[in-house]
């Protein structure tokens, strides 16, 4: 099967941090709908993992799960990730923007400057490549145009206690949103962004046991199924290009979040 064959039967999306949590779950929902996904992520093994468990490579003309190994900080990694896929696949039609990780340990006044450096590379700097990558990609291929789904945060809105470097980070992520999205508006590209709230992953499980609050006190905090986000992101992603999700909040039902707690 020819790559202009392919291109008129399933759409290519790219997921970073694919191999868990939000990442992994959107990428078995796109596969599970029929896309073609580029698998992104710094280890080998669970992208390989998520790529098995979704069967998307044993049944079927074409091979529908590309294991791509990517560090998003480094723009020679991620210039690296986008021409695989093209190459793969020809063209790129979504893009989840995913990769990122939480803040350094303790107090935010005993990290050290690289702690910080650690975190802004990742969240945002390797969510600003990708988002350049896409762009030049995007306004090139035929048809032309493309979609990119940045993963935000409810904490882009309200933080948590001492969780300054994660919080400013998504803070800028809703600026990228937003500049992105009027930036592609002359190249077709979509842009959106998903706030996403208390989705059982790892990242979550402390919250089963207690989480400080605002007020200094230690709650449980209720979550929701992981997959759900992946419905979501699915969701967004089938959209025609003159439509757009700007903002999509979800998030578990009851947990602390709209108003004073």
């Amino acid at each position: 099967m020819t790559i202009n064959q392919i291109n008129k039967q399933r759409k290519v999306a790219i997921v970073t941090g694919a191999g868990s949590g939000v990442g992994k779950a959107v990428a078995l929902a796109l596969l599970a709908d029929g896309y073609c996904v580029a698998l992104a992520g710094r280890r080998v093994q669970p992208l390989q993992d998520v790529a098995h468990e979704s069967g998307a490579n044993t049944s079927g003309e074409i091979e529908r799960a590309l294991v791509i190994p990517c560090d998003v900080s480094d723009a020679t990694s991620v210039q690296s990730m986008f021409a695989t896929t093209v190459e793969k696949w020809g063209r790129v039609d979504v893009l989840f923007n995913n990769a990122g990780v939480g803040n350094p340990p303790g107090l935010f006044e005993d990290w050290t400057v690289e702690q910080w450096k650690g975190v802004v590379d990742i969240n945002l700097t390797g969510m600003f490549l990708c988002i350049q990558q896409a762009f030049k990609i995007m306004k090139a291929q035929s048809p032309r145009g493309g979609r990119i789904i940045n993963n935000g945060s409810i904490a882009a809105t309200t933080p948590r206690p001492n969780t300054m470097a994660y919080t400013a980070t998504k803070h800028a992520v809703l600026g990228l949103t937003k500049s992105a999205n009027l930036d592609g508006r002359k190249y077709d590209i979509a842009v959106g962004q998903i706030d996403i709230g208390n989705a059982a992953t790892d990242m979550t499980v402390k919250m089963a046991a207690g989480i400080m609050q605002a007020n200094g006190s230690v709650m449980q905090e209720p979550v929701m199924d992981v997959a759900i986000v992946g419905q979501s992101v699915v969701y967004m992603a089938n959209l025609p290009l003159n439509a757009n999700v700007l903002y999509h909040t979800v998030m578990a039902t009851n947990m602390p979040f709209v108003g004073r707690g």
